[in-house]
């Protein structure tokens, strides 16, 4: 798993989870520095329109990001809404990542939180199957 994928699940992870990872990675050697404290913000959200492909300015929503330093290796995270400890977490988790600390066990984490969108995806589709029109040509 490269670190944009583990990011972008740490950013939807439980914050429970998350956080009682972080606490075990602490336990197991030195405190990290902290690089930028959690700040909430508002970040602009940019997607693209399916037909024609424009991009246009969605809105913006609520964001906390962090970002520590752990053994000389620097994490980071970016989560929606306002959570700060979450945010720092997945930042602290991040930067054991890079360091070489706690590998499997974040992975896992991420395998997890695939697992669970997979799921969900899985579920929609499955709730809005009987809703699709098929056309037959004559």
């Amino acid at each position: 798993m490269n670190r944009e994928q583990r990011t972008a699940l740490l950013a939807v992870a439980e914050p429970d989870e998350l956080i009682e990872l972080a606490d075990a990675c602490l336990a197991a050697g030195p405190a990290p520095t902290v690089l930028v404290a959690p700040e909430v913000g508002c970040v602009s959200v940019q997607v693209r329109e399916p037909v024609v492909r424009d991009r246009f300015l969605l809105g913006d929503v609520l964001a906390c990001r962090a970002e520590v330093e752990l053994d000389g290796s620097r994490g980071w995270s970016m989560r929606l809404g306002d959570d700060r400890a979450a945010a720092l977490a997945a930042a602290i988790l991040d930067a054991a990542v890079e360091a070489g600390r706690a590998e499997a066990e974040v992975d896992e984490l991420c395998a997890r939180v695939a697992e669970r969108q997979r799921a969900a995806e899985h579920a929609e589709w499955a709730e809005l199957a009987p809703t699709i029109v098929e056309f037959e040509e004559l």
